[in-house]
């Protein structure tokens, strides 16, 4: 028997969350999984139970947080369980800053997705973009999936954005969307952005220094190796029923990525990430990152 999915779900009641547990519908999840919803009341300082030997009414209001965090992570769990009957789905609230207090989840369980919202409710949030989508995103070990709504219906075809690189990477997160639940109608792109050399007046420079020719032969060879992932991602996805299409084109593969998923109206992009360590993670790709903040849609970051 295999193993369930295993999705951890950050959760604040705003209206980007809730649109997170909807469009769960819209990422090919699996018919069982082992979920867990998680509200964190935000406390940014420990609030001290006495104060120069006087009791303080902190801890009382510390509980209540507390209390109202698990009221949305169970107003979240029911939801889910009537998105996905077949899930096994529970409910958690803990105290504490929201990125920490997930990412500390997410390293503890494991879990093989970790869902947020693209806003949040967080003062940080109202004034900076993915103030907790984004640290997740940076911080997080696992896949990070962040949810952003749209008005298609649950019932209408899947159109999602596969970027690649020839990485080992996007090679390892292209298996990972075949093995998803697609339906035949659903439609993946597969986009790669090729090397060029920016202008006349660079080759001219590198004229001058000897190394036009070894760099435009390195070109060539790189965009040989995208050229055969991209062929290698279409067959592998067209081996899950997809509907697969390709578009290889000269650009910055941020800009790329963002604009042919707004052009085509998809659901979601998804993109690899690179490495696993503490500086991978604060550094992360240019790409994803960038890809995650700018995105119209849904950004799932496969790891």
């Amino acid at each position: 028997m295999n193993e369930r999915m295993k999705i951890l779900i950050g959760y604040d009641g705003s209206a980007c969350a809730k649109a997170a547990l909807v469009y769960l519908q819209r990422a090919g999840l699996p018919r069982k999984a082992e979920v867990r919803v998680l509200s964190v009341a935000e406390l940014w300082i420990p609030l001290p139970a006495s104060y120069g030997g006087v009791d303080t009414t902190f801890p009382a209001e510390e509980s209540r947080l507390q209390d109202e965090a698990l009221q949305l992570a169970h107003e979240a769990q029911n939801v889910v369980k009537t998105l996905f009957p077949e899930w096994h789905v529970h409910a958690e609230a803990v105290t504490g800053s929201p990125v920490s207090s997930i990412v500390w989840r997410a390293d503890e369980w494991q879990p093989d997705l970790l869902v947020v919202g693209s806003h949040g409710r967080t003062a940080l949030g109202r004034f900076f973009f993915g103030s907790v989508s984004q640290g997740v995103l940076h911080h997080a070990r696992g896949s990070v999936r962040i949810a952003r709504a749209n008005d298609k219906k649950p019932g209408e075809p899947l159109r999602f954005v596969v970027g690649v690189d020839g990485s080992a990477c996007a090679d390892e997160m292209v298996q990972k969307l075949a093995h998803r639940h697609w339906s035949t109608d659903d439609e993946a792109m597969v986009v790669a952005a090729n090397w060029t050399l920016a202008s006349q007046g660079v080759r001219n420079a590198l004229n001058e220094q000897g190394v036009l020719t070894p760099m435009s032969q390195w070109i060539a060879e790189e965009n040989e190796r995208i050229n055969a992932a991209v062929e290698k991602a279409v067959n592998r996805l067209k081996g899950a029923n997809l509907r697969v299409t390709h578009l290889v084109k000269l650009g910055d593969p941020k800009q790329l990525l963002v604009n042919e998923a707004e052009r085509w109206g998809a659901d979601c992009i998804y993109v690899g990430s690179h490495g696993m360590g503490r500086l991978d993670r604060i550094l992360l790709g240019s790409v994803s990152s960038a890809v995650a903040a700018r995105a119209h849609c849904s950004v799932e970051v496969v790891r």
